[in-house]
């Protein structure tokens, strides 16, 4: 076949389209995902990834720990922009429920360079506050 097509309409994150060195994802809205319940963060050591929102409405996280605490940088993506978020660079993507994003990065990542980190209470309320004046 000379076109692929992939549709993926399910829950969640979905590597789709892996090839030898690179991969491409799916991710629609979760629990967990939401405006106010992320509870972890995460980083990538070996791969740079790169976020396309192509529907709804998403708040790009990118955090640096500062001693025994996280500073988060919010920023709510528009549709059709490429956003990149460096390797070694804690994020996460909070999204309302019609949220549909593609996300570009090394082969397997998903199953071999995911670092989470869960946040405590106050990292929490911290970054549900940050979230909300990114929307606004």
């Amino acid at each position: 076949m000379l076109i692929e097509t992939y549709i993926y309409k399910g829950e969640g994150y979905d590597p789709f389209l892996i090839r030898d060195n690179w991969q491409v994802a799916k991710l629609n809205y979760m629990p967990g995902q939401g405006f106010t319940d992320i509870v972890k963060i995460d980083k990538h050591t070996q791969t740079d990834e790169v976020f396309i929102l192509l529907k709804g409405t998403a708040v790009l996280i990118a955090a640096e720990r500062n001693g025994n605490a996280y500073s988060f940088y919010c920023l709510k993506m528009q549709p059709g922009i490429t956003y990149n978020i460096k390797a070694n660079t804690w994020h996460n993507i909070a999204m309302d429920t019609d949220a549909e994003l593609i996300i570009v990065e090394n082969s397997n990542t998903h199953v071999h360079d995911c670092i989470y980190v869960p946040l405590n209470d106050n990292e929490k309320i911290d970054l549900f506050d940050i979230i909300q004046s990114a929307l606004k």
